[in-house]
């Protein structure tokens, strides 16, 4: 069984870049059909998608943050970053690692979310 788990700062200042990560485990995921997903919550609001990358392929970005972030696998170690540059106050959020399998179109296990705020 898949296991997600984010780590990363918790404050970030405010221009700056934050960057997460995406530890994977448990079984592989080294399918086409599987994703891994950042998902975040920003206070008072629902879920927005940030992005996604299958198994050591091209990350896809939402349009709304495409300029600023990216979404990589460090394969050697199952770690999946995510690298947003100059961040706002309206990065500060709930970031979520999200296994996606687009082959029953199920969006788990969910990581238990890693908190970040953003800090003049």
């Amino acid at each position: 069984q898949v296991q997600v788990q984010e780590s990363g700062p918790g404050l970030v200042k405010l221009s700056q870049t934050l960057s997460l990560t995406c530890t994977v485990s448990g079984a592989s995921i080294a399918h086409a059909y599987i994703y891994v997903t950042w998902i975040r919550q920003r206070p008072g609001k629902g879920l927005e998608w940030v992005g996604h990358i299958p198994y050591a392929g091209r990350a896809t970005i939402s349009s709304s943050l495409e300029s600023r972030a990216s979404i990589s696998w460090d394969t050697d170690s199952s770690r999946v970053n995510l690298h947003l540059r100059s961040v706002t106050a309206q990065d500060a959020a709930v970031y979520y690692c999200v296994k996606y399998d687009d082959s029953t179109i199920l969006y788990d296990p969910w990581g238990p979310g890693t908190q970040v705020t953003v800090v003049s």
